[in-house]
């Protein structure tokens, strides 16, 4: 029998500490306007459409922090059985491999364990989402040029946490009770990169041959309904 959410996922166990909306800001609102549509029952494909009169860069900031909020959770709660000796490279699978680069202590592409991507990963993330030049949360500043490139960045390298989880970690997934949360923050994950084509369509290959594979319980990117 599948347990709670709150049974599932410990909030002791986030891998990054929460990033919050500050009450009374436009961020807030929008933010509990998307929580109020997820609990409403509306199709997923429905929730994740810019809600009219709204800025797409205040509505795309929400959900990508919003995200990274609840994929820390769920990698939080998967890391015990993430370690470098059983996932001693950052994959999905035999034939995808994800290697680690950024500006500053790995400039070229490298080669890491699971649990070391992972932790660079959710670093880079939050000096981004907490970084009032790319993110900004006060009135009247705009957003810089280049936000939804960020975005797509942080997207797609999230989407790889999904990617590893699935592949290398979902009979823990099973065993925890935790598959029908998981497949719904993917599928809620999904239909937003979708709906404003934030990740190439390559970088989703992984999991659809993992569908096509015949593995039990995985929404199929390609696929779903």
């Amino acid at each position: 029998m599948a347990l709670c959410l709150k049974q599932v996922f410990n909030k002791d166990k986030t891998f990054r500490p929460r990033k919050k909306f500050e009450p009374g800001t436009q961020r807030f609102e929008l933010y509990k306007k998307a929580q109020a549509s997820l609990k409403s029952g509306l199709d997923l494909k429905t929730v994740v459409q810019l809600p009219p009169g709204e800025n797409i860069n205040d509505w795309i900031a929400v959900h990508v922090v919003d995200f990274f909020n609840r994929i820390n959770l769920i990698y939080g709660t998967m890391s015990e059985f993430c370690t470098d000796k059983n996932c001693p490279i950052m994959s999905g699978g035999l034939k995808y491999e994800y290697r680690w680069q950024d500006d500053h202590k790995y400039k070229r592409p490298t080669k890491l364990s699971a649990p070391q991507y992972m932790c660079m990963l959710m670093d880079w993330i939050e000096s981004l989402i907490n970084n009032e030049e790319i993110f900004p949360t006060r009135i009247g500043v705009p957003f810089p040029k280049n936000f939804q490139q960020v975005c797509t960045k942080i997207v797609t390298r999230l989407f790889r946490v999904f990617v590893h989880v699935y592949i290398h970690h979902f009979d823990s997934i099973i065993s925890m009770g935790a598959e029908a949360h998981v497949n719904t923050c993917y599928k809620h994950f999904y239909y937003f990169i979708k709906e404003f084509s934030l990740v190439d369509q390559r970088e989703l290959e992984p999991l659809v041959r993992m569908w096509a594979a015949g593995v039990a319980l995985l929404i199929s990117p390609g696929r779903m309904a």
